[in-house]
C-alpha cells in the first residue's frame, strides 16, 4: 500500500489490485480510500486471481462500452452501478417477478454455447419461447452484467439488440 500512496502522491491515478497478506479491516479501508479496486489476501488460488482479473476487465469494458455512446462523456446511474457491481462477486438475489430459475438457466446455457452474439428473436427460436420472454431474460442478464448488450444494425429501421455471454 506504500507503493499505492507514492503513486497517488506522484499524481498517478491508475487502478490498483492489491495482493497482500494483510487482513486488518483498517488497512482494507485505507486501501479503498487510496484507489484499490480489488483486494486479494494471500494465500489464494489461481482461480480466485483469475476471477478478480476478469471482474476488473468487465468493469473497464462496461465503462468503455459502445452502448455508453460514441463520444459521450457521461454515464447513467444504471451504467455506473452495473460497472461497479462487476467488481463484486455475484450474489444470489431473488429473480424479479415473472422470471424463473429454470428458464434463466436455459437462456444462460444457450448463450454459453453460442460462439457469438444473439438477438431475442434467435433465442426465441432456439428455446421455443416468445420473443418478449426471451428479451426479458436477456435484459435481466445484461443489467446484471452477465452478458454484453450491443445494438445490431443491418436492416433499415430500429436496430435490434444482440447479447453475448461475457467470457472470462
Amino acid at each position: 500500500l506504500d507503493i499505492a500512496r507514492r503513486m497517488r502522491a506522484g499524481g498517478i491515478l491508475a487502478d490498483i489490485i492489491a495482493i497482500t497478506a494483510v487482513r486488518e479491516v483498517s488497512i482494507v479501508r485505507s486501501a479503498v480510500a487510496i484507489g484499490v479496486v480489488q483486494y486479494l489476501i494471500k494465500p489464494f488460488t489461481f482461480a480466485t486471481f483469475e476471477d478478480k482479473l476478469s471482474s476488473y476487465r468487465l468493469f473497464r469494458q462496461q465503462l468503455a462500452s459502445p452502448e455508453s455512446g460514441a463520444g459521450r462523456t457521461g454515464a447513467s446511474q444504471s451504467e455506473v452501478d452495473r460497472a461497479f457491481a462487476s467488481l463484486r462477486a455475484p450474489s444470489e438475489l431473488p429473480l424479479p417477478k415473472g422470471l424463473s430459475v429454470s428458464t434463466l438457466g436455459s437462456v444462460q446455457q444457450h448463450l454459453k454455447q453460442v460462439p457469438g452474439a444473439v438477438s431475442a428473436t434467435e433465442v426465441m427460436a432456439a428455446l421455443g419461447m416468445s420473443r418478449v420472454t426471451a428479451r426479458r431474460y436477456l435484459e435481466y442478464l445484461a443489467d446484471a452484467g452477465t452478458v454484453t448488450r450491443a445494438p445490431r444494425y443491418g436492416t433499415p429501421g430500429r436496430p435490434e439488440n444482440e447479447y453475448a455471454w461475457n467470457r472470462a
